[in-house]
């Protein structure tokens, strides 16, 4: 699937794909007014510990849940750079369910979590690991830390 070429920056251009060609991508569905907002730090840290020309934490703004990312992309942009120094990239909000739902998440929800369950998005802070070649190697409910063990483990077992 080429979804990488399919994706609009926060500042409303096309993504530069070059940030994303021949990376192994933890996409994460995030939002700027939720409990569970303090995630990025770690996302930040998973990035910094992690990025370079292999791995890159996606961020993708969504406002599906309780209205938590009601924020201009400059608004977005602020938030993140200035709380958490985000170094990862951003999309522009997209939809992640129902039937406006970007093309991204129309795929990436076919996948199951470890618990054989697939489908909708459950709140903010859905994360996927996507290889290089397209395949979705991991999929953690929202109330999975980045930091747990079992993202550590699924980023190393893709970086090897």
């Amino acid at each position: 699937m080429a979804w990488r070429d399919e994706l609009t920056g926060l500042s409303g251009e096309p993504l530069d794909t070059a940030m994303l060609a021949g990376r192994t991508v933890l996409v994460v569905n995030v939002a700027s007014q939720c409990g569970l907002t303090p995630q990025y730090e770690g996302l930040e840290r998973l990035q910094r510990r992690y990025g370079g020309d292999r791995f890159t934490v996606l961020g993708v703004p969504c406002d599906q849940f309780a209205g938590q990312e009601p924020g201009t992309p400059e608004e977005i942009q602020a938030f993140c750079s200035t709380t958490y120094g985000t170094t990862f990239p951003l999309t522009a909000k997209f939809d992640v369910n129902g039937r406006s739902r970007h093309s991204l998440y129309a795929w990436l929800t076919s996948t199951p979590d470890v618990d054989g369950r697939a489908g909708e998005v459950e709140w903010n802070f859905e994360k996927f690991l996507v290889s290089p070649s397209d395949q979705v190697l991991a999929r953690f409910r929202p109330a999975v830390e980045p930091e747990d063990g079992r993202v550590i483990e699924a980023i190393e077992h893709a970086l090897l």
